[in-house]
């Protein structure tokens, strides 16, 4: 029967784990899903105001398919250093890439990453030419492994989600053939989660089991047309993002898995409203471990696994701002 899985976050994907730091002094911090072998991967980028780094290498026709790591990082363009880090502590354990492996020449680690802007949180951001951010990608690296936490940790750990606190959600789901599909969320995001005067999120038809509350909309309620709800009400410049990456076990070439970043986007747009705006950041890698063959035709199976992504992604949002709460 489908359902989640028995995490029900990113972790239920063989070969996935995930390091997460936090600074508590800065209100910032750090996330990184370690591939136990380097994945398929791709990317979407539908935000306005997006930071990432080496998302130009998961385009289509480039030479590099899979990577070692996804970085996801607090801290404006500052947070893409996090990465550094990762790469470095990947290149201690002998990970990377190499056309031509050549003795005494290390492997390239491949790492993109994408940020989120906590600068303005209150945190203490006076690092002056040190700022944190390589340093937090090497310890979220090594703590890979441990279970996952949601709400204020890693990436999520200074976010602010419209007028509530912001976080880090996941969410999975075990189809009828068995392939696992899931998301991670950090949710910085500019629009409402919640439906306007209620404690319903918008994701809630998405909900399984109560994972974030179980709260339902009145039965009469109805919302004004452009009511936003409790949205940021400045409108900060760069100063919103929610950033993700969703997964699968399923074997996708690099095309497919362009697709299902793609698609998974739809989730953000069923979660909060309003999103990518042109001061948004909003970005979605997709992961594909291959451990399970889609079924013909490809594309229809291919449609189905891209809508439980969304779904998971969804749902991985409004378990962020949820696990948040005071």
């Amino acid at each position: 029967m489908i359902g989640p899985g028995p995490n029900n976050d990113i972790t239920d994907i063989a070969g996935l784990s995930v390091g997460q730091v936090e600074d508590e002094a800065v209100r910032t911090g750090v996330t990184v899903v370690v591939c136990e072998e380097p994945a398929i991967a791709s990317v979407d980028v539908a935000g306005g105001g997006p930071g990432t780094r080496e998302t130009d290498a998961l385009a289509a026709g480039r030479l590099v398919e899979r990577v070692d790591a996804i970085c996801l990082s607090g801290g404006s363009a500052f947070g893409l250093a996090a990465a550094d880090g990762v790469s470095s502590e990947l290149c201690k354990d002998g990970r990377g890439f190499a056309l031509f492996p050549t003795p005494g020449v290390p492997p390239t680690p491949i790492v993109p990453g994408a940020i989120l802007y906590d600068l303005a949180n209150g945190g203490d951001k006076d690092w002056s030419n040190a700022p944190p951010y390589a340093a937090l990608g090497a310890a979220a690296y090594r703590k890979a492994g441990e279970p996952l936490r949601l709400g204020k940790a890693g990436a999520g750990y200074g976010a602010q989600a419209g007028a509530h606190p912001g976080g880090t959600g996941s969410a999975s789901i075990v189809t009828e053939e068995g392939i696992t599909v899931a998301a991670l969320a950090c949710v910085n995001c500019f629009g409402s989660v919640y439906m306007p005067g209620s404690d319903a999120f918008w994701a809630w038809p998405y909900e399984i089991d109560a994972e974030f509350g179980g709260a339902r909309p009145a039965p009469e309620y109805q919302m004004n047309p452009g009511d936003w709800g409790d949205a940021k009400l400045d409108g900060r410049p760069l100063g919103n993002t929610t950033i993700a990456v969703v997964a699968t076990d399923a074997v996708l070439s690099k095309s497919q898995a362009q697709r299902l970043a793609v698609m998974a986007q739809d989730g953000l747009a069923r979660a909060i409203r309003p999103i990518h705006a042109p001061f948004d950041g909003d970005v979605v890698f997709a992961l594909a471990t291959g451990n399970h063959v889609l079924a013909e035709p490809s594309a229809y199976a291919l449609t189905r696994l891209g809508n439980h992504a969304a779904d998971c992604l969804t749902r991985s949002i409004a378990r962020a701002v949820h696990a948040s709460r005071p």
